[in-house]
């Protein structure tokens, strides 16, 4: 069973237009991980699946945001912090979540490891996109990723 988790502090929030504010964005996490006391580790992954995302939003939507937050959960009289990430973009959206999540797929010459390698760094993933533009939603695509702080492997 989800333990609920809290959103403790909101971090900062990244326009990206274009590969300057993906670094921006990548450094900005990074010390972000560090001050929440990430292992170095989770700290590097974080970061890596900040890259990816953004790297993301420019190559396929030209213009989004990275917005990230300090999250909490208690169970078993613990508190476990983390850091969730959410990447929204107002692009064209993808048309095949499917194919985009499976191992080598690519539309942009890539090695297509995007999306599934963040899936796999993850503890919770989730992605909606809109293909075309209805009355309550706009067309682009959400990622929400979930990391734990608490990863301490090699």
């Amino acid at each position: 069973m989800d333990e609920p988790v809290s959103v403790k502090a909101l971090g900062d929030v990244y326009t990206i237009d274009c590969e300057a504010d993906v670094m921006m964005a990548v450094m900005g996490t990074f010390t972000f991980a560090q001050q929440l006391d990430f292992s170095p580790t989770a700290t590097s992954e974080i970061a890596t699946i900040v890259s990816e995302l953004a790297t993301n939003i420019v190559k396929y939507a030209g213009s989004g945001r990275i917005e990230l937050a300090e999250i909490l959960r208690k169970f078993e009289r613990k508190t476990q912090h983390g850091m969730r990430v959410i990447a929204r973009d107002f692009g064209p959206g993808i048309a095949h979540i499917e194919q985009a999540m499976a191992e080598h797929f690519s539309t942009g010459g890539s090695l297509g490891m995007g999306l599934p390698g963040v899936q796999r760094m993850v503890d919770q993933f989730e992605i909606q996109s809109f293909t075309e533009a209805s009355d309550t939603e706009k067309r682009g695509t959400i990622v929400s990723v979930i990391k734990w702080g608490n990863d301490d492997a090699v």
